[in-house]
Order: C-alpha cells, then sequence, then structure tokens
C-alpha cells in the first residue's frame, strides 16, 4: 500500500522559513516517481507548488514561490522536502504530498498524481 506522510507545518512569521518533510512508503519504483508538492488555500483549488524526479535531477516551481522555496529529495530515506524561505501571508495552506507514478508532463497539475498525502497545515503571520 502505497503511504504518503507529510510532515514539518506549522506558523511561523511572515519572512520566516518552514521545512516541510514527506515520506514515501509501499512504492517501489521511487526513483521513478515525479514528486510534487501541493497546497490549497481555504475556498480555493489546488495549486502545484514544486516538483522533483525520485532520482534527482529536474525540478519544477510555480512562479509565486521560484526563488523562495526548493524542493530536495533522498533516495535511500525516500522523503522529499520543500524548503520554505521568505514566507509570505499567501503561502497559508494546507500542503500535501502527491506521487506520480509515470512520466508526468506537466508536474504542477494535480491531474498528473496519482497518490497523495493527508496534508500539513502551514500558517504565516503578520
Amino acid at each position: 500500500q502505497v503511504q504518503l506522510a507529510e510532515s514539518g507545518g506549522g506558523s511561523a512569521q511572515a519572512g520566516g522559513s518552514l521545512r516541510l518533510s514527506c515520506v514515501v512508503s509501499g512504492y517501489p519504483y521511487y526513483n521513478a516517481a515525479c514528486l510534487g508538492w501541493f497546497r490549497q488555500a481555504p475556498g480555493k483549488e489546488r495549486e502545484g507548488v514544486a516538483a522533483i524526479y525520485g532520482g534527482g535531477g529536474s525540478t519544477y516551481y510555480a512562479e509565486t514561490v521560484k526563488g523562495r522555496f526548493t524542493i530536495s529529495q533522498d533516495n535511500d530515506k525516500m522523503t522529499v522536502y520543500l524548503q520554505m524561505d521568505s514566507l509570505e501571508l499567501e503561502d497559508t495552506a494546507t500542503y500535501y504530498c502527491g506521487l506520480s507514478s509515470g512520466y508526468a508532463r506537466w508536474p504542477l497539475r494535480t491531474t498528473e498524481y496519482d497518490y497523495w498525502g493527508q496534508g500539513t497545515q502551514v500558517t504565516v503571520q503578520a
């Protein structure tokens, strides 16, 4: 059974930092998977934030977070991270980790992903 478990959410002040982690289990082809971070604010659709392939290499970022957020992953730990710096009020949302088992032509689109974690809340305060 494929499971994705996010952690690291919480509260931070604007301009501060948080680091999210997502541990993947039960998926034997981690190195070939595309892993993404998405977020959903109340009343809004889920949107792609950043993505990376399990074997490393190419990364993808939404324009709204480019230069502030960094996605990385650890093959041995089957874990993907999202380092969030220079947080803004607009970053407040529930953050989800997703796994795409096939080639993700559009890595920041939710429709590319087959498995999801339960989400972790991030709240940025003024």
